[in-house]
């Protein structure tokens, strides 16, 4: 057993109904639509124009766009790892929560890349700690609940997330070579907004949306473990 298998399995064996109930909620893109309006909301109110309100849905749209096409369409048919819940030698061995299985390829994790990027383009967008470290936890939690519902293996994610930071990170570079020439860019100094001009206020209406996300999974599991 590689050391990939061994240590995915500290991630996958300890669970129970409580928590399974709460990875499978977690890990579900419909429990983050709170959040995706959120974000949706703090960029129409802190922008001056339709155009440049466009530009930055546009381009966390390219966040999850390449994202997926470096995953889905390029390394995953090219690598064709099998997922650790399809892997013949980790059968009987990995727990598989509720008969969650998929048959795509495992290397690497689009759900590490997808919210990584979305993550590092918001934290580059918005420039609040608060909302970055939201957002990166965001991040985190979903790749965590690939190890444990058997998705992944750690390589899978640790690449995916390096993916996404890079992909983050290049389409802000897009995004501001753009912005740069539809507007004036100037820099906000007060207690009120961030540095690029986002409300405070609407960064804490965000941030507590990813929390009331978590929330819910929790009190939807307790829910049906009392059940």
């Amino acid at each position: 057993m590689s050391f990939d298998d061994r240590l995915l399995l500290l991630f996958n064996s300890d669970g129970n109904v409580f928590l399974d109930s709460v990875m499978l909620t977690l890990t579900s893109g419909f429990t983050w639509i709170p959040l995706y309006l959120g974000l949706l909301i703090i960029v129409i109110k802190n922008n001056e124009s339709l155009v440049q309100v466009l530009w930055a849905i546009t381009c966390f749209l390219l966040c999850v766009g390449f994202s997926d096409v470096i995953a889905d369409f390029i390394v995953k048919p090219s690598v064709a790892r099998l997922r650790p819940c399809n892997e013949p030698s980790l059968a009987g061995i990995v727990r598989i929560v509720n008969g969650y299985t998929d048959n795509s390829y495992s290397f690497f994790s689009a759900h590490a890349s997808n919210t990584m990027s979305i993550a590092v383009f918001g934290a580059w967008l918005i420039r609040s700690r608060l909302l970055t470290t939201a957002l990166v936890s965001w991040s985190l939690l979903n790749s965590y609940t690939r190890l444990y519902l058997a998705m992944h293996y750690p390589t899978d994610i640790i690449v995916g997330l390096i993916c996404g930071v890079l992909v983050g990170s290049l389409t802000y570079m897009l995004y501001i070579f753009v912005y740069r020439r539809m507007t004036h860019s100037p820099r906000f100094v007060s207690s009120h907004y961030t540095r690029t001009g986002y409300s405070l206020a609407d960064v804490g209406v965000t941030t507590l949306l990813i929390i009331s996300s978590i929330l819910y999974a929790i009190i939807s599991a307790t829910y049906k473990y009392e059940l």
